[in-house]
């Protein structure tokens, strides 16, 4: 038989969480014909992988790429790292239902400017992204925030109930249209005063049309395990998935909490379909926030619009230089970026290892100086904490990446290593695998990623990106069950 591509004698993690095994695998078309002992000899292309690692290609649940996979359809951040599917839409923001005309909402801003919200509805950003053939497959959710931007004219209340209405319709045309369901984020200020009851009339159509809902928690901080049973019962009640974005201990006074929290998603997963995702850093990156400001924690200013001339400085140096408070300091910055060290290593680590937490980048690609999160997620949790650290098998490792995201976030066919699944593929060498990003020179593309296939076509080879594309937008496919699905097992990590 003639395949268009064989990778042969790789080390192959299938995304299960199986046991690595010996095997070649050949692509026709878009999708993995057969894996095996394989004849080479009538095959177009060839890659020798002896010695590498074969994955299924990184999945992110958590990216702000929403303009970018449209405006940078080249996606170098995500390909280089071996992402080949990047989920959109998170933290309550959204490009799309969207058309603004004067300014961003806070945290819209970390999506773009006002010119690149002109997609009036998801299906015209599902147009935009297949026209502009973005390297990396892209799937959507919607965000609350961005639903609110349409109806509401003042953030620091309740919707009333005709614009919960005119939300619900905006919601349901897109869950039609193929977006995977919707985020939000209420530790924001332009989200926090939205109370449970339009939250819940938000996540029943969700749940309605067989789509999920994560949620940036409306506190990260001391109230977090409240903040988790909020968004638990809005899940249940609106019979959708759950999935709580990047779950963290954030600030000082909460390090420590991480069995706490976990114990919670736990005994919640147990009655309810409940995950999270984690990224593999002690600092976060977001809008300068006031109510993250504090001198208990070093807090990086990335960028400024009204003193961009303070940017990559440290906040504290920024106010002794003015002579202000970290407050004053803080609001004369704004609108403004910040890198928060604020999270402990231990409750990172528990969060990442556990089986119910999947991978997400949370990277920032507007931002000038932008997380380390951004080029380097993957690759570091395989080498800095499966192979150097051995906090999890590799194996184990990888489905956090592949496998289990594929299927929490209703991703047909991806994610996984079988005869007849796309070809999103993922060939590295894990010893020399580095991410190379870090806080002081934080775009840099990871080394031991050596080849990356999207849908059958390779698209990133020994540091070289194809000049042809093959990506497109994902649109939902399957009506996901709020019905739990127990990851838990005895010998989980």
């Amino acid at each position: 038989m003639h395949f268009d591509l064989l990778i042969r004698g790789a080390t192959v993690l299938d995304g299960t969480g199986s046991a690595p095994f010996p095997a070649d695998v050949a692509v026709n078309g878009e999708r993995i014909a057969a894996v095996g002992r394989l004849d080479a000899d009538d095959a177009t292309t060839v890659i020798e992988a002896h010695g590498r690692h074969l994955a299924p290609g990184f999945i992110d649940v958590h990216t702000h790429d929403d303009t970018n996979v449209i405006r940078t359809p080249e996606m170098r951040p995500k390909l280089s790292q071996g992402v080949t599917t990047v989920v959109v839409g998170n933290c309550g923001i959204s490009a799309s239902p969207v058309t603004l005309h004067d300014t961003v909402p806070d945290p819209m801003n970390l999506l773009g400017g006002v010119e690149d919200f002109r997609y009036p509805s998801f299906a015209d950003y599902a147009r935009a992204v297949d026209e502009a053939v973005p390297s990396v497959n892209v799937a959507a959710l919607v965000g609350h925030t961005s639903l609110r931007s349409q109806v509401m004219d003042d953030f620091a209340r309740p919707a009333e109930a005709a614009e919960i209405e005119a939300m619900r319709r905006s919601l349901r045309e897109a869950l039609d249209d193929g977006a995977l369901g919707m985020s939000s984020g209420l530790a924001y200020r332009n989200a926090f005063h939205a109370p449970g009851a339009e939250m819940r009339a938000l996540v029943d159509e969700v749940g309605a049309a067989g789509g999920l809902y994560t949620t940036h928690l409306r506190d990260e901080f001391a109230g977090l395990l409240d903040a988790m049973d909020e968004a638990y019962a809005t899940a249940r009640h609106g019979r959708a998935p759950l999935v709580i974005s990047h779950l963290k201990c954030a600030g000082a006074g909460n390090w420590g909490n991480a069995p706490q929290a976990l114990s919670s998603l736990e005994h919640a997963a147990q009655e309810h379909r409940v995950h999270c995702d984690c990224y593999p850093y002690t600092a976060g990156s977001s809008t300068l926030d006031l109510g993250q400001v504090t001198d208990e924690i070093a807090i990086f200013i990335t960028w400024s619009d009204p003193h961009p001339e303070q940017a990559r400085r440290p906040l504290a140096d920024i106010a002794a230089d003015w002579n202000l408070s970290l407050m004053e300091t803080a609001r004369r910055l704004q609108p403004a970026g910040a890198v928060y060290h604020n999270m402990s290593e231990d409750d990172m680590r528990r969060v990442l290892a556990h089986p119910l937490s999947m991978i997400g980048s949370d990277g920032l690609p507007n931002d000038p100086h932008p997380h380390p999160r951004l080029w380097g997620a993957f690759p570091r949790v395989l080498a800095r904490y499966s192979r150097d650290l051995g906090l999890m098998p590799l194996a184990e490792a990888v489905r956090k990446m592949t496998g289990l995201s594929a299927a929490q976030f209703g991703l047909t066919d991806r994610g996984v290593i079988r005869e007849g699944a796309y070809a999103d593929l993922t060939l590295f060498d894990l010893t020399t695998l580095e991410d190379t990003a870090d806080y002081a020179r934080p775009i840099a593309a990871a080394r031991g990623i050596e080849l990356v296939t999207v849908n059958g076509a390779i698209a990133y080879r020994d540091g070289e990106f194809a000049k042809h594309r093959r990506g497109r937008l994902l649109r939902r496919r399957e009506r996901l069950s709020p019905t739990p699905i127990h990851a838990m097992t005895e010998d989980s990590p």
